[in-house]
């Protein structure tokens, strides 16, 4: 899915140190705890698809259906960064 389109959000929802160690490439970070205020305004386009993850896919499944709830329509939980078997960038 990633390769097949380049308009897809990657969004992180673990906290700021963990996305520092490690994170997707491309993904944009909104600590799950912080989604509800943010939300609206960094991801203002309802339809277009975002992937949410996190560490280990608790974090994602909530925040997943917390976005769907919002009315978000195209929303898919990741599921954790512990079973990402490609490469990821450290700030």
């Amino acid at each position: 899915m990633m390769e097949e389109d380049d308009s897809l959000i990657i969004l992180d929802v673990r906290t700021e140190e963990e996305f520092k160690e490690g994170h997707i490439e491309g993904a944009i970070l909104i600590p799950n705890n912080e989604l509800k205020e943010r939300a609206n305004e960094e991801l203002p386009d309802k339809d277009s698809t975002i992937l949410v993850y996190c560490r280990s896919g608790a974090r994602s499944a909530m925040s997943a259906q917390e976005l769907a709830d919002a009315g978000y329509t195209n929303v898919y939980d990741f599921g954790g960064i512990i079973d990402w078997e490609y490469e990821t960038v450290k700030e």
